[in-house]
């Protein structure tokens, strides 16, 4: 299932793990391991953010996807199912209409 995951970063967090050089390694290393076919980071609301969008198989993937945000930077974290145009172009056809 693909999913989009939104890990809003701790300010103070992020700034020490920025300092400490840490940041990169815990980016890339979440990033390989998600194997996201998008993944953006930038400031939504004044605070760093990464959107990665990857496929979930099974829904125990879902603790180890946020750890690292929550541990390493205090991260808000939340997953959602998404679709792309051809998944809701299929979802749609699947409706009656009445």
């Amino acid at each position: 299932m693909r999913v989009l995951l939104k890990a809003t970063l701790d300010t103070e967090k992020g700034n020490e793990a920025i300092r400490n050089g840490t940041m990169p390694g815990m980016i890339k290393g979440v990033v390989e391991r998600l194997h996201p076919e998008a993944a953006y980071f930038g400031a939504i609301g004044g605070r760093r953010t990464a959107l990665l969008v990857f496929d979930m198989k099974d829904s125990s993937e879902l603790p180890p996807v946020g750890e690292t945000f929550f541990m390493e930077t205090n991260a808000e974290v939340e997953v959602c199912p998404i679709m792309n145009a051809d998944d809701l172009e299929k979802g749609l056809s699947q409706l009656s209409v009445s």
